[in-house]
């Protein structure tokens, strides 16, 4: 079975290196890892499979990680992952969402045939597609065990990119600006949201003529009207009306790296309230942006846009931004370095970040965002778009 790669297998080893030594830094023998990114991440496994139970058993002392997964999802990690086939332990399905059976006793099953069972096995406790019952399972399986918490372990390795990765965020970006684009067209006084926003899927799939697209991690995000008051609402099957604001964003994805990308526009006359707030959004995202480079922390460029929105008279208590790239559904965020007060992280050439200082307010908003690569003497942003309130 021919396999299809995204990254030199030469990488994938590179990352599971870099991976094994965080691990023996935080002290644990065993990581299994069940987030779908950090398994692409690691081996190439791409499929939507996460809706059933499947991990990395990465163990500190062996070449190649083991895939464990569904029997029917087997062959999609033969055709996209480096691994060999003794690599590749797909469970039978009778333990698919069994009130008897549990994956993790199958994975429990492997550690101690590879002779692990007594010793210090981190989990990534706190990930969506790791339950209460997956430790639970595990725990029982595995009674000599010592666990740990790994959750973000391999997140953090991923948090600097390699220059192959970095390009997929820019055909990512190349798609994004053509969906922003389609939304941009889309949105009318009298048309459908929900036809507004079949259009944005048609552009994000479609990609560019060299390549296509991927489906995103997070839906266009879309709300009108009231709706603008809160981020992270999306469209109806209402028709937009004359003076609303709408907020559109979105995302171009190739290959899982994702572009996420945000502008506000008005239909119509846009209300004072509304361009002053822009301005202020716009002017804040400038400096914030200017004042990127490597070697400072990630609080020190969320303080450059507080001083600048603080001149408005306006706070923002919410971060505005964060680490992004290589995602499933539901989130493009890495889960590690934000721009807010307190992060102390500091900014290396090849780290991605999606900056989204929005402003809510009680009723609207304005969402203006810009995704970018630390660079080395300064920062690279991916997209081309017009930085601005956008007036149809």
């Amino acid at each position: 079975m021919e396999k299809v790669l995204y990254f030199e297998v030469q990488e994938y080893k590179e990352r599971l290196r870099k991976t094994r030594q965080a691990m023996s830094e935080k002290g644990i023998d065993v990581l299994i890892a069940t987030d779908p990114a950090n398994m692409n991440y690691i081996t190439g496994f791409d499929g939507w499979s996460f809706y059933v139970h499947q991990c990395l058993i990465i163990m500190a002392d062996q070449d190649q990680p083991i895939w464990v997964g569904r029997g029917q999802d087997a062959n999609a990690a033969r055709l996209t992952t480096w691994l060999t086939e003794e690599n590749i332990r797909p469970y039978t399905d009778d333990y698919v969402q069994s009130l008897t059976k549990h994956p993790m006793d199958f994975v429990a099953d492997i550690i101690r045939e590879k002779g692990y069972q007594d010793e210090i096995i981190g989990t990534e406790m706190d990930t969506y597609y790791y339950t209460a019952k997956c430790q639970e399972r595990l725990a029982l399986g595995l009674p000599t065990a010592k666990f740990k918490d790994g959750t973000n372990l391999i997140n953090w390795v991923r948090i600097v990119k390699s220059d192959a990765e970095v390009e997929y965020i820019r055909k990512a970006a190349k798609i994004a600006e053509k969906a922003m684009e389609a939304a941009y067209h889309s949105v009318d006084q009298g048309i459908r949201q929900c036809d507004a926003a079949a259009n944005v899927y048609h552009a994000q799939i479609s990609g560019t003529k060299e390549y296509g697209g991927d489906y995103s991690a997070i839906v266009p995000l879309m709300p009108s009207g009231i709706r603008t008051s809160t981020p992270h609402l999306s469209w109806t099957d209402e028709p937009y009306q004359d003076g609303d604001t709408v907020i559109l964003e979105l995302s171009g994805c190739y290959r899982r790296y994702h572009c996420p990308l945000a502008r506000t526009m008005i239909i119509g006359d846009a209300p004072q309230k509304v361009r002053d707030l822009a301005s202020v959004v716009v002017e804040g995202i400038n400096n914030a942006l200017a004042a990127i480079k490597p070697g400072i922390s990630c609080e020190e460029v969320e303080r450059v846009w507080a001083k600048s929105i603080a001149k408005s008279g306006f706070i923002k208590d919410s971060r505005i931004g964060y680490s992004m790239g290589l995602n499933y559904p539901p989130d493009w965020g890495e889960h590690t370095a934000s721009l807010r007060p307190g992060d102390k992280t500091i900014l290396q050439p090849n780290m991605t970040f999606h900056m989204i200082p929005g402003i809510w307010l009680e009723d609207c908003g304005v969402d203006i965002s810009e995704s970018f690569r630390v660079t080395e003497n300064g920062c690279e942003t991916f997209t081309n778009y017009p930085r601005k309130l956008l007036v149809k």
